[in-house]
């Protein structure tokens, strides 16, 4: 009997793909993610080296897609670049982080943008990463949010030029001239 109604995902399913498929479990739905292009991967790449200096001094780890991160039965999502400090080292599960990361980076690209502005954003806020930081390519600007009693807030943005810093840790400074360098 078809009924018309639209099937939801769990990670029962999600974790039946095979190692290093291509998807996010957004919402229920299985949603396909084409491979990064290299200007996105190079933008990891710095975003990383900032957040591995924090790792070096004992601060926590960093890690960077593709890696799972299971927010609930029907959220689990490969976010560019996490860092979950050194206090909750605990959810770094042997298959997938099993919680908010405190930091979260995403990286907008066409094929990710809606999810990553709305409805993961909505998810992240509400399960308790710490800071969001959204970083838009073709605009050539980021805006980091801070998750507070009030939900996310922005506590920086540039566009093109000048720097924006984690409030987590000040220390990491991102210059846009450098971060979107060709």
């Amino acid at each position: 009997m078809v009924t018309g109604k639209k099937v939801k995902y769990t990670y029962k399913d999600y974790a039946k793909l095979p190692e290093g498929a291509p998807y996010q479990l957004i919402g229920g739905d299985l949603v396909k993610s084409p491979s990064p292009v290299p200007y996105h991967q190079g933008l990891a790449g710095r975003f990383h080296l900032l957040f591995a200096e924090l790792e070096k001094k004992g601060k926590g780890k960093v890690f960077f897609s593709p890696i799972d991160v299971y927010l609930g039965e029907t959220e689990t999502y490969q976010p560019d670049l996490i860092f979950i400090c050194s206090d909750r080292l605990h959810i770094i599960g042997d298959k997938k982080i099993e919680g908010p990361p405190d930091i979260v980076v995403e990286i907008l690209s066409p094929s990710n943008a809606y999810y990553d502005l709305r409805h993961k954003k909505d998810v992240y806020e509400h399960t308790g990463v710490k800071e969001y930081w959204v970083v838009d390519p073709p605009e050539k600007r980021v805006e980091v949010y801070v998750n507070s009693a009030n939900g996310f807030t922005i506590s920086a943005r540039a566009d093109e030029k000048g720097t924006v810093a984690s409030v987590l840790f000040p220390e990491i400074v991102v210059s846009l001239e450098e971060l979107f360098r060709e």
